[in-house]
């Protein structure tokens, strides 16, 4: 790299710091002043009770049909409740990452398949390379997650909302349509 090009990236990198220093100085510490601006910041992350109530409504219905291959009360809600924010992140339905799910694992996070796809989602380990860091887990059922809403939300974006095509890409079988009728035909029936 050319000494400019590198003296360039210190002076940037230099300026974000004495930035991010002047903020920071800046900040009363737990002062009066401060509390009124931790309690706005604080009630920002709270939800709304809009979306509290539609998440324990769609929690208390998912509930009895995850019942079937989670037994565990504790287990279900901890997974529903992470699957709701990662499907919501991603911006997918929550109940179509279920029927993904109950396709492509049956809810086992220890699953491996032929192709050596890994967890709840089924991720290949090539998408860490992809996405994550080295030391990202796929056998996590919330990293799992993470990586499979966001690999579905983007194939959902490159074919443009086409649920089938997005599914069959997901799957690896794009330009045929038996996997994404499995999924749609696990949402419609034991999802929705």
């Amino acid at each position: 790299m050319p000494l400019g090009a590198l003296a360039w990236r210190f002076r940037r990198v230099r300026g974000w710091v004495l930035a991010g220093s002047l903020i920071i100085a800046a900040l009363p510490i737990a002062s009066a002043e401060s509390a009124p601006l931790r309690q706005t910041l604080d009630a920002a992350h709270q939800p709304t009770p809009y979306y509290q109530r539609q998440f324990q409504q769609w929690r208390s219905r998912m509930d009895a049909p995850l019942s079937r291959f989670i037994r565990e009360p504790a287990a279900r809600h901890a997974l529903l409740t992470r699957l709701y924010q990662e499907a919501r992140l991603a911006g997918l339905p929550p109940d179509l990452v279920l029927s993904l799910i109950q396709v492509e694992s049956a809810f086992k996070a220890d699953a491996i398949s032929s192709a050596g796809a890994v967890g709840l989602m089924q991720i290949m380990p090539f998408w860490v390379e992809e996405l994550g860091l080295p030391m990202d887990n796929l056998s996590d059922p919330n990293r799992n997650l993470r990586y499979g809403c966001t690999i579905l939300a983007h194939y959902l974006a490159v074919e443009r909302g086409d649920f089938t095509r997005a599914l069959a890409r997901y799957n690896g079988s794009l330009g045929e349509t038996w996997y994404p009728e499995r999924v749609l035909k696990a949402w419609r029936d034991d999802w929705r």
